[in-house]
């Protein structure tokens, strides 16, 4: 049993291709996401389907690989044996790869008042945001009321939060003078 399918689950699952054995991936999304380019879906570079690949497909052909669409809820390592939203499996192997989540560091404000980017959800939920942002700045007169529209911070300098700024400075610079020609984009 492999819990996760994430970079490190499909991992495993690929590396047990010949072993003979029944190869089991329980996730709570029947895809993988390549969250390199969740930044891209956020600004609209990419749609969704560019980098989600379903588990089914992505092993097909694979001898007795299953795919699991679920949640473990239990794992009980002395019996061999986990809980899921779908119902009990037993194993002879566990492979636990379900990734990181995002860390506020304890902070509860921030946690509240700002988005996460680790699922397409998210980035969905970034890219609606910035783009409602952009569309709800052109309804006020008051410029500080639509600047502020118009400033995103991005908390996190590793490789998505550096291409996040990228892109959203190619829009500012490329993309939105076009879309929204009535805005300066100079407060942005």
């Amino acid at each position: 049993i492999i819990i996760g399918g994430g970079f490190a689950g499909l991992e495993v699952a690929k590396g047990l291709r010949d072993c003979g054995a029944q190869v089991v991936v329980f996730d709570r999304y029947n895809h993988h996401t390549f969250q390199p380019l969740l930044y891209q879906v956020a600004t609209s570079g990419l749609e969704t389907s560019a980098i989600v690949f379903p588990f089914r497909k992505r092993f097909a052909g694979y001898p007795d690989f299953h795919f699991r669409l679920g949640e473990v809820t239990q794992i009980k390592p002395g019996e061999h044996y986990m809980e899921t939203s779908i119902g009990g499996i037993d194993y002879d192997y566990l492979v636990i790869a379900t990734g990181a989540t995002t860390n506020f560091r304890g902070n509860k404000q921030l946690e509240a008042k700002s988005m996460a980017m680790k699922t397409i959800t998210d980035a969905i939920t970034v890219r609606n945001h910035i783009i409602t942002n952009m569309e709800f700045a052109l309804l006020y007169e008051d410029d500080e009321r639509m600047n502020s529209l118009m400033d995103f911070i991005i908390v996190g300098g590793g490789p998505t939060g550096v291409e996040l700024a990228g892109a959203l400075a190619e829009l500012k610079n490329n993309v939105f003078p076009k879309d929204y020609p009535e805005l300066d984009l100079s407060h942005m």
